[in-house]
């Protein structure tokens, strides 16, 4: 069956100039590059580690355009356009298919804590107003709102373009939940990489991840030889990978995983504020782990 969003889909930093913190968009066809050149075949934009809740309604439909532009048909492009606030969710929706992006991916709003039923409203509501594939996005720890696996299928089975869902929960039982609740062309992608495996155990397709910036081929092995059904190489690759997966998140995501950018000389800058950038232990801590990966 093939994929709507991809087995190995990168949510793809931002980079910005390191003086002036303004998108750094002589960057955005290198990065672009780099990413479907090292596994990836779906990038998810403005999403949370491209740190959206700091970028303009204009940078982001830029960014959707620029990368769309540059990865052609060699990556489905997915933009993160949703936000707390329903209607902003709908105009941001519209412009991004109005670039000609392949996919939308919507989170759970965040800080606002909507009951089921509203959360159902929001996303029914979005998806509504656009013909492009939607994915939705629950990660509790970031929204302290959880999307319950029962409002998900009932979503999926309303709502003829909601395909998927970016499950970063970290409760394994509510993923195997819409697995039994949903049909099998739903999508259920891993929102966190030390996850995957044990993901696509119980239902899952693939991951949407932040390690595949540093290691999206190993990432797509791991997944390819579990499908294939090697299960002890695909168990191989993610215990040899589980230190970079732990060590990109010491800290907020993403100022690790845009230190180990730079280590590998892709200049994608420090994050915006109110983010800051890694502090020496925590950059001693990354390189400790890309050198004994031989990454660096």
């Amino acid at each position: 069956m093939e994929a709507v969003f991809g087995k190995v889909v990168t949510a793809m930093v931002t980079p910005f100039k390191a003086d002036d913190l303004e998108v750094n968009w002589e960057i955005v066809p290198e990065l672009t590059d780099y990413l479907i050149e090292n596994g990836s075949d779906g990038l998810v934009v403005a999403g949370t580690t491209g740190e959206s809740p700091t970028l303009t309604f204009e940078e982001k439909v830029r960014l959707f355009k620029e990368v769309k532009e540059r990865a052609k048909n060699k990556a489905r492009v997915i933009a993160g356009t949703g936000s707390y606030c329903t209607a902003e969710s709908i105009h941001l929706t519209k412009a991004a298919e109005e670039v000609g992006v392949d996919a939308i991916m919507l989170v759970v709003p965040y800080y606002n804590k909507p009951p089921q039923d509203g959360l159902y409203n929001h996303f029914r509501a979005i998806a509504s107003q656009t013909s492009l594939p939607v994915i939705l996005y629950n990660i509790p720890g970031r929204t302290a709102c959880n999307l319950e696996a029962k409002t998900l299928a009932r979503l999926a089975k309303d709502v003829p373009n909601i395909k998927g869902v970016k499950e970063a929960s970290g409760n394994l039982v509510q993923v195997a939940e819409i697995a039994s609740l949903t049909t099998d062309d739903f999508e259920i992608l891993s929102g966190e990489d030390a996850l995957t495996l044990p993901m696509l155990s119980v239902g899952g397709r693939g991951v949407i991840s932040v390690a595949s910036h540093i290691a999206g081929k190993k990432l797509r092995e791991m997944i390819d030889s579990f499908f294939n059904g090697d299960i002890q190489k695909a168990k191989k690759i993610h215990l040899e990978l589980l230190p970079l997966f732990r060590v990109l998140f010491i800290t907020t995501n993403p100022i690790p995983v845009k230190t180990a950018m730079e280590m590998v000389g892709i200049k994608v800058g420090p994050p915006r504020p109110p983010l800051c950038p890694a502090n020496e232990q925590q950059k001693e801590e990354i390189a400790k782990v890309m050198k004994s990966l031989g990454i660096i």
